[in-house]
């Protein structure tokens, strides 16, 4: 626990928000304790008015009242960085949940605050620096392994200037909190590096070269995002959707089969039992590159709705500070926050503690900006070795009812490269996954031909015009050209947009078969057939339909695939107008 620079009275307690009259300095976002008998709670400052702080308080603030001791400690709401952070399951004040519960039992105690990181561990230390190398903050002096990572022993990012390495340990085994290497500056002062180092979660780290604009596709292997609505290594989406749209397992299929190296999961908010499901099903995923664990590269970061609400804004800064991280090894990680609407509400409900004048819906009016904040921490950069490493954020977002309307939804699609919005009437008629083909958009690069993407979206807007249109005149008011319109567009529905996840080959689609896929299936939306009347159109395309929707289920290019692709040419054949 930190050092205390000095002791000041509580004068108000409202909620979660403690005021506190100061005599010396305090800071913003300083870290302070508030005692309450033999437990000390861990407070953040929010605001600083003349001699007196705002604090916002991230337990239960039962029994404190004016007058009891706050010990402000100097140092900023601060994480801890080194190797042993994947397979954690943390708080959002980066507390490991199995230890707390070992120590607590299944009711958390107030007050109890445990390491980050396991002390007694013994890592395989292998250099890449040697005694007389000059390095700046960021630099790696060594690797030892983490899993599939190769995790980077760096000089801390909060060190400026250049540094000359005195000496660097040999090759062996060591523990974190052995000094790893000594480093002298220009004036003369000599500091160790250790395996581990802290820094602000509300600060972004910058040790890089250059940040670079997000132009390659983020592989998913879901055909409806790779496709039609697609992502960018070191882009921003977000799925905002009803509950029970199915976020949760898009969310989960996502992380199993993206191209990302590490996977960070914020349940920041969300209701418990939602939590227990991401805990008690995510660690059984199992990773497609290793056939180990999706776990060995993942980091969960807890907070359900029934603990503290500040500890919601905590979670979400904790997980992108852990995902900064490993991109300064040159990975591309992927942060997952579920849901963002619960952190908004933790904002929501201390802007009004504090007595703020309300924006929309009572949110604070600098809602937008700390949105905004939080995914432009997202991105690709060039970092000074050369390489490059990327964080990815995709945000949740669960609107009361559905209304995409709402101020938290509209601040998180002013800033979001993509936005894959999640539909009740798809999800109703299960239709997953539940991402809506007119109402979702994506400013990246997809995996297919831009003019044949252009196309299949055209068909899908045409033929949900006439389906809406059947529904008031009725089928036979319809002419056969736009019925065929209407029957292209739900076959490429079920065909393409639609996916099993819980499948083994329709769960994920690699981008060569989702190229190869949709190559045969433009033929079918572009091509002419001779379809005298409605009857026959329907059966020959709900027959087609089948045929293709097997072919999704049978490996890529293995001879059951290969059989299949021929009866499909050869049902296209019976009716085509064209050779295709």
């Amino acid at each position: 626990m930190a050092e205390f620079k000095t002791t000041e009275k509580v004068v108000g307690v409202n909620g979660n928000l403690m005021t506190v009259e100061f005599t010396d300095r305090v800071m913003q976002n300083e870290v302070a304790f508030a005692r309450v008998g033999d437990a000390k709670l861990k407070c953040e400052v929010i605001r600083v008015r003349g001699n007196r702080a705002d604090l916002q308080v991230f337990e239960s603030t039962n029994g404190l009242k004016v007058g009891d001791e706050v010990e402000f400690t100097g140092e900023l709401l601060s994480v801890e960085l080194g190797p042993g952070l994947l397979t954690q399951v943390y708080d959002g004040l980066q507390n490991p949940l199995n230890l707390l519960a070992e120590k607590s039992g299944f009711f958390l105690q107030r007050g109890v605050y445990l390491r980050a990181l396991d002390r007694e561990r013994v890592w395989e230390f292998t250099p890449t620096a040697a005694a007389g190398d000059k390095v700046r903050a960021g630099d790696a002096i060594g690797w030892v392994p983490e899993g599939i990572v190769k995790h980077r022993i760096m000089v801390p990012f909060a060190w400026k200037g250049e540094w000359t390495l005195r000496e660097v340990k040999p090759a062996g085994e060591w523990k974190i909190d052995d000094v790893m290497a000594v480093a002298v500056n220009e004036q003369g002062e000599s500091r160790n590096i250790t395996m581990t180092q802290f820094w602000p979660v509300k600060i972004p780290i910058t040790d890089y070269a250059e940040k670079l604009l997000p132009e390659k596709t983020l592989i998913t292997q879901q055909r409806s995002i790779d496709t039609f609505f697609p992502v960018a290594v070191g882009g921003t989406f977000c799925t905002p959707g009803p509950f029970g749209a199915g976020k949760t397992v898009l969310q989960h299929a996502i992380s199993q089969h993206a191209e990302a190296d590490v996977v960070i999961i914020a349940a920041c908010g969300e209701r418990a039992g939602e939590v227990v499901e991401i805990l008690r099903e995510f660690p059984e995923l199992e990773d497609p590159r290793t056939g180990q664990p999706l776990m060995n590269r993942s980091i969960i970061i807890c907070n359900t709705s029934s603990m503290p609400v500040a500890a919601r804004e905590a979670s979400v800064y904790t997980a992108v500070t852990l995902a900064e991280y490993y991109r300064q090894m040159g990975l591309n990680t992927l942060l997952l926050a579920d849901s963002t609407s619960r952190w908004a509400q933790a904002l929501r409900e201390m802007s009004g503690r504090l007595e703020e004048i309300p924006g929309e819906e009572a949110f604070p009016a600098y809602l937008e900006s700390l949105i905004a904040g939080f995914y432009e921490r997202a991105g690709l950069v060039k970092l000074r070795t050369g390489e490059t490493g990327s964080v990815t954020i995709g945000g949740a977002v669960s609107p009361a009812g559905g209304n995409f309307e709402e101020p938290v939804t509209q601040a998180t699609l002013k800033v979001v490269g993509a936005f894959l919005g999640l539909s009740r009437e798809r999800s109703d008629a299960r239709r997953y996954p539940a991402i809506h083909p007119l109402e979702s958009w994506s400013k990246y690069h997809s995996v297919v031909p831009l003019e044949e993407l252009d196309f299949a979206r055209r068909i899908l807007r045409q033929g949900s015009e006439v389906n809406q249109m059947m529904k008031v005149i009725g089928e036979e008011g319809t002419s056969l050209d736009d019925f065929l319109v209407y029957l292209k567009s739900e076959f490429l529905d079920y065909v393409y947009l639609q996916q099993n996840t819980f499948d083994a080959v329709d769960g994920a689609t690699s981008a060569e078969r989702q190229r190869y896929m949709f190559d045969r299936i433009y033929k079918v939306l572009a091509g002419s057939f001779t379809l005298p009347d409605k009857d026959t159109a329907r059966r020959y395309f709900l027959e087609l339909r089948q045929l293709f929707m097997d072919w999704n289920y049978l490996p890529f290019n293995s001879e059951e695939f290969k059989k299949q692709e021929a009866g499909i040419e050869a049902k296209i054949a019976e009716r085509s107008t064209v050779n295709a």
